[in-house]
């Protein structure tokens, strides 16, 4: 079997396109011209000896050997920035304050810590686990340098937007349909577990009941997510969340008379337009592991 060797060049221009949605905002965010990106993803398909885009209407859409090859382009390209980083800033020193929004402890935080410990070991990180609302709060008034937290970055000024994420009606992995219920009777309140004001799910929740003409009451309010899914899993209610860190002990309903749910943001809160190396590194990290761990959901430039 002849050895193929992939281009990262060509790697990085494919999976730039597939993030941005557009090889012609890849071809500018990467400094070449649309003809040169078109030449790579031409040598893409030839080294890969199989098809890896199909035409979707106007646009084009990757085939199931396309969707391997961009699972493999990303690794492979992460794993290509960190051996540059840890080279170029093995010297890299001091330390950064990152908070996450609880949907992401469990799930990103090992990953992430991992991979910037590795490249830069001489650099410490404080990380807290805590609200969106108390996350901006704090990255406001300088007690944390970084943070990823949902909603729009309010009034602060040095927000990115990594992501926009569908929300969905979640409840019990097992047992009824809470929906099926609002169905039969309609005057019945739908019951809802939320977490404590403020929570902009908690809102958009009750803003589209309200909208949709649906009754409902709050069954369980929690400080925290671990208590929400619990309530949840014990099928004292129903919530909206994101697909992101869903346990197995909740499912997503999918009722015909549930009201429509807005998607909702990701960001990047930053403390400093122009953050320290470390902290710029950092960010890096975070953002583009986000953006792999959500391979099927919009990400945005």
């Amino acid at each position: 079997m002849r050895r193929i060797t992939f281009d990262l060049d060509v790697l990085r221009s494919f999976a730039t396109g597939m993030e941005l949605g557009s090889y012609a905002k890849a071809a500018d965010r990467l400094g070449r011209s649309t003809s040169a990106v078109s030449a790579q993803l031409r040598k893409l398909e030839e080294q890969a000896g199989t098809p890896i885009f199909r035409r979707s209407g106007r646009g084009l859409a990757l085939t199931e050997a396309g969707e391997t090859m961009l699972a493999y382009a990303r690794r492979l390209l992460a794993l290509n920035d960190e051996a540059a980083a840890a080279v170029h800033g093995i010297d890299l020193q001091g330390w950064v304050r990152l908070g996450l929004s609880e949907d992401f402890g469990e799930a990103l935080l090992p990953a992430v810590l991992g991979r910037f410990a590795r490249a830069h070991p001489k650099v410490r990180i404080e990380a807290r686990i805590a609200r969106s609302f108390d996350l901006l709060d704090r990255v406001g008034s300088g007690q944390l340098d970084l943070a990823l937290a949902w909603g729009d970055g309010g009034a602060l000024p040095h927000v990115e937007r990594v992501a926009e994420l569908p929300t969905r009606w979640v409840g019990p992995a097992a047992g009824g349909g809470f929906f099926g219920s609002v169905d039969d009777q309609p005057h019945e309140p739908l019951p809802l577990a939320v977490l404590e004001a403020p929570c902009l799910l908690r809102t958009a929740a009750t803003t589209a009941l309200d909208r949709a003409g649906i009754p409902w009451r709050l069954a369980f309010v929690s400080p925290s997510l671990g208590g929400l899914w619990a309530a949840v899993a014990a099928g004292l209610g129903v919530t909206i969340r994101t697909d992101f860190g869903l346990p197995g002990s909740v499912r997503v309903l999918e009722p015909a008379r549930a009201p429509a749910l807005p998607a909702l943001p990701l960001t990047l809160l930053r403390a400093e337009a122009e953050p320290d190396p470390v902290t710029a590194r950092l960010a890096a990290i975070l953002a583009q592991s986000v953006r792999d761990a959500l391979p099927g959901l919009a990400a945005v430039a």
